[in-house]
C-alpha cells in the first residue's frame, strides 16, 4: 500500500517541479525582456527595464527559495464540497491553463489544514503530510478527521507531528509549514492590525509561529509589508544565525534580521558587559543621563573668542556665548541647528561694532569679512562641531565627566561599574546600543546641505582642507581623537521606520531597548514573543512601563501556546521542578513526547573536566544532532582548554574553541559548541550538557531563570554536572 501510494504522490509532486522549472524560465524571459527595453533609448524604456527585472528577479528568488520541501501537504475533501484534492505548498502555483496546482501555505484555501482537528474537521476526511528530499517523496504522514464518512482513502505513517518532534537538530532553525498546529496557526492568522502577543512556556514554538506569521503578513498585503519592510529583532547573533534560513524557506527575503546589537543601522555591538553594569545601562534612568550629555560642551571645544575689526574689539566670552548655547538649544535638536551657528555668532559679533569704521562698512561687507577668516572659521567649528553619537558616548568614560551630568541621576557605585565597562574594552557592547540610539535621537541628525547659510556651506575650508559640506552630510560618524577619518553615512533618522516589528524573547528587553526598538515602529504592526519566567531583566515593572510605551495604545491580540513540543516529558520535568524549587512564576506547557530517558544529575565530581569530556562524548555517541556544553561565562575559556586538551577534540579550524557560537567537533560542522547561559535563548539542541549549573545562578541576580532557560534547551539528553569545588 505504501508503496503504491508514494508512487501516486510522487507523479503530483514531478509535475508541480515541472511547473516551477517553467514559471522560472518564464520570469527569466521577462528579465531578458526588461534588460532589452533599455535599447529603446529614452527614459520610458529604462523606467519599463527597471520595473520588469526587478519583478522577474523578485520571482526568481522566490521560486528558488522554494524549491526544497515544495509541496508538503494534501487534503481530502467531502465530495460535496470539493471532488479533488487540494496540495498545499510553500508558495502557490498555476499550471499552463490557469488552474491552481498548489496553493500557498498561507491562502484561506489552506487554512483548514493547520485548523482541521478530529473534533472539528471541517469538512477534511485526511489530512496528508508529504516527506521529500529535493523532489522525491519519502515518506507519507496521515491522519484521518473524520471517521463517519464513507471512504475507502488509506492511511499510512505514524503521524507528521510526531515525526518532525523526533528528528535530529541541525545549527538552524526549520519551518514548521508542514506540521503547524491549530492554536499555532490562530496566532499566525491573527487580525494585521496592532500587535499580536504570543507567550507560552519553552518549546511552544513561540519563535517559529511569529516568524510564520511575518511570512503570513507579506503575503497578505504585501504592498504595505514589502514596501515598509519587516524588521525582526532577537537576543544574540547566535540566534540570528539559528533562524536565518526560516522566511527564505518559505520564499520570503524582504526582512531585516538584527540582534539587539545590530538595531542601529552601522553599528554593531557583539559583547555584553558584566551583568551589574548591563543593569544599570539597560535601566530607564539613562534616559535623563543621556539627555543631559547631549546638551554638553564637547570637551576640549573653545570657551571664547576675540577678535579686532575696525577700531573694534568684538568678544565672545562664556557669558554670551552660554546665552547663545541656551537659544539654539530651545529651537530643536543640536545637530540641526549647524546650519545657523555662523551667523548667530555673527549677530552677536555684529551687535558689538561701534565704531564709525565697523559701521560704515555694513553688515554685509562684516560677514564677508569674517566668514574668510580663518580664526572665526576655526572658531565656529570649534565651539558647535557636528557631533557623532558613538563618539559623545565615549564622553562619559571620563569620571570627572560622567560625575558631573550624572549627579541626582546615577549613584557613586554605579558611575563606577560604568566606568568600568567603558574602560575594558573600547568596542561597543550590545548594551551601549541602546545608548548610542538614545543619543542619535537627542542630538539629531546632520543635516545634508545647509540650506539656510550658502556661504557658510560653500566657502568655509577647515584648516585640514575639508569642506565643510562635505564633512557635515553624514547621518550619524564615527569619529576617533587618534585621527581616523569620519566614516560615509549609513543611514537617517527619517529612515528608521518599519512597516512590522518583530521582537523574541521580549521578556528580556531593558527599557533602554524597548525605546530603541520602539522608535523602528511608531506606525508598525507589531508582533511580541515572550516567557515572563524565562526573564533575565531584574525589574520587570519598569520593563513592563517600558513595553507600553513602545506599543502606545495599539490594539492587542493575546494568544497562548500550551504544547511544549520541544523537550521529552522527563526533561521538562526536570526543569519544571527545578522552577518550581526556586520560586519562579514559570508557564508550565504540557510536554507531549516521553522518550523514558531521565535527565542525568552527576554531582560532587572530582576530576570536573574529566567528567565533562566523558559525559560529552556519551552523549554524542547517542544523539545524532547537536551537543551543547553549556557553562558560566567566566568558565568559556576554562572549558574551551579542557576540550583543546582532549584528542578528540583536535580542532581543524584554529581559533574556532574560543568563539561562543563556533564548533568544537573535530570535523568542523557545527555540532557541538560551548554556550554560555545567556546564549541559549530561543536555541534547541538534541542534548545539552550543564556545566556548574551554580555557577550560572551566582551569574547574576536573575541567575536562576537563566538556569531554567537552559535546562528546557534539550530536545533528547540533558546533563549537569556539579563538582566538589565548583
Amino acid at each position: 500500500m505504501l508503496a503504491g501510494e508514494l508512487a501516486r504522490e510522487q507523479r503530483v509532486v514531478d509535475r508541480v517541479y515541472q511547473q516551477l522549472a517553467d514559471s522560472a524560465k518564464a520570469a527569466q524571459a521577462l528579465a531578458r525582456e526588461g534588460h532589452s527595453r533599455a535599447r529603446l533609448g529614452h527614459e520610458g524604456g529604462l523606467v519599463e527595464r527597471d520595473a520588469m527585472v526587478f519583478q522577474a528577479a523578485k520571482r526568481i528568488a522566490q521560486l528558488d527559495a522554494a524549491h526544497e520541501g515544495l509541496v508538503f501537504g494534501r487534503l481530502d475533501l467531502r465530495a460535496s464540497v470539493d471532488r479533488a484534492p487540494r496540495y498545499i505548498g510553500r508558495i502557490g502555483l498555476l499550471d499552463a491553463r490557469k488552474d491552481t496546482l498548489l496553493i500557498d501555505w498561507r491562502a484561506p484555501a489552506a487554512a483548514v489544514f493547520y485548523q482541521a482537528t478530529a473534533a472539528t474537521p471541517q469538512d477534511v476526511i485526511r489530512r496528508r503530510v508529504l516527506r521529500c528530499t529535493g523532489s522525491t517523496v519519502t515518506a507519507l504522514q496521515d491522519e484521518l478527521l473524520d471517521a463517519s464518512v464513507d471512504t475507502e482513502l488509506p492511511i499510512v505513517g505514524e503521524g507528521a507531528l510526531m515525526a518532525q518532534l523526533t528528528r535530529a537538530r541541525d545549527r538552524s532553525m526549520h519551518s514548521i509549514v508542514a506540521t503547524i498546529q491549530a492554536e499555532q496557526d490562530q496566532a499566525i492568522r491573527a487580525p494585521l492590525k496592532g500587535v499580536v502577543s504570543i507567550s507560552g512556556g519553552p518549546g511552544t514554538g513561540k519563535t517559529v509561529v511569529a516568524l510564520h506569521r511575518a511570512a503570513y503578513l507579506l503575503y497578505s498585503d504585501r504592498r504595505r509589508y514589502e514596501g515598509g519592510g519587516v524588521l525582526i529583532v532577537g537576543p544574540s547573533g547566535v540566534f540570528m544565525r539559528y533562524i536565518e534560513r526560516v522566511l527564505p524557506s518559505l520564499g520570503e527575503t524582504a526582512v531585516a534580521l538584527r540582534s539587539l546589537g545590530e538595531v542601529v543601522d552601522g553599528i554593531r555591538g557583539t559583547r555584553h558587559d558584566d551583568p551589574a553594569a548591563a543593569d544599570v545601562k539597560g535601566s530607564a534612568r539613562m534616559v535623563e543621563l543621556m539627555r543631559r550629555v547631549a546638551r554638553q560642551h564637547a570637551p576640549g571645544s573653545p570657551r571664547e573668542f576675540r577678535l579686532f575689526w575696525r577700531d573694534n574689539t568684538l568678544v565672545l566670552d562664556q557669558r554670551r556665548l552660554g546665552q547663545l548655547r541656551r537659544q539654539l538649544m530651545s529651537q530643536g535638536q543640536r545637530n540641526r541647528q549647524l546650519p545657523r551657528i555662523a551667523h548667530a555668532l555673527l549677530d552677536v559679533l555684529w551687535r558689538q561694532v561701534t565704531s564709525e569704521r565697523g559701521l560704515d562698512r555694513g553688515r554685509e561687507a562684516f560677514d564677508d569679512e569674517l566668514l574668510s577668516d580663518d580664526s572665526f572659521v576655526d572658531f565656529a567649528a570649534a565651539w558647535w562641531p557636528p557631533l557623532a553619537a558613538a563618539e559623545v558616548l565615549r564622553w562619559l568614560g571620563e569620571a570627572d565627566f560622567l560625575a558631573r551630568v550624572g549627579e541626582g541621576v546615577i549613584s557613586a557605585d554605579d558611575q563606577s561599574l560604568l566606568l568600568k565597562s567603558w574602560a575594558a574594552d573600547g568596542s561597543l557592547s550590545v548594551e551601549d546600543v541602546p545608548l548610542v540610539d538614545e543619543l542619535r535621537y537627542a542630538l539629531g541628525d546632520i543635516p545634508a546641505k545647509y540650506t539656510e547659510d550658502r556661504t557658510l556651506a560653500d566657502d568655509i575650508v577647515f584648516a585640514e582642507g575639508v569642506d565643510l559640506q562635505e564633512l557635515t552630510t553624514a547621518s550619524d560618524r564615527e569619529y576617533a581623537p587618534s585621527g581616523r577619518a569620519w566614516t560615509p553615512p549609513t543611514h537617517r533618522i527619517e529612515d528608521d521606520g518599519f512597516a512590522h516589528v518583530l521582537i523574541d524573547e521580549a521578556q528580556d528587553l531593558t527599557p533602554m531597548q524597548w525605546r530603541m526598538v520602539a522608535r523602528r515602529g511608531r506606525t508598525a504592526t507589531w508582533t511580541v514573543v515572550g516567557d515572563p519566567a524565562q526573564s533575565s531583566w531584574p525589574w520587570p515593572v519598569e520593563a513592563a512601563a517600558a513595553r507600553a510605551e513602545a506599543l502606545d495604545g495599539k490594539p492587542v491580540h493575546e494568544f497562548h501556546l500550551s504544547t511544549n513540543y520541544r523537550n521529552s516529558a522527563e526533561i521538562y520535568a526536570h526543569a519544571a521542578a527545578y522552577a518550581e524549587r526556586v520560586g519562579l512564576a514559570a508557564d508550565l506547557p504540557t510536554a507531549i513526547r516521553a522518550t523514558g530517558v531521565s535527565p542525568r544529575v552527576l554531582t560532587d565530581v572530582g576530576d570536573l573536566a574529566e567528567a565533562t569530556r566523558t559525559e560529552v562524548a556519551a552523549v554524542a555517541d547517542r544523539v545524532e544532532g547537536t551537543v551543547a556544553i553549556v557553562v558560566p561565562a567566566a568558565r568559556r575559556s576554562e572549558v574551551n582548554s579542557w576540550l583543546a586538551g582532549w584528542p578528540e577534540f583536535a580542532a581543524d579550524a584554529p581559533g574556532a574553541r574560543a568563539a561562543i557560537d563556533s564548533s568544537v567537533a573535530p570535523s568542523g560542522e557545527d555540532r557541538i559548541v560551548v554556550l554560555t547561559g545567556r546564549d541559549t535563548k530561543g536555541l534547541e539542541f538534541d542534548a545539552i550538557v550543564v556545566v556548574d549549573p551554580a555557577g550560572i545562578e551566582a551569574e547574576s541576580v536573575t541567575g536562576k531563570a537563566t538556569l531554567y532557560v537552559v535546562l528546557t534547551r534539550a530536545t533528547q539528553l540533558l546533563t549537569t554536572i556539579s563538582s566538589t569545588t565548583s
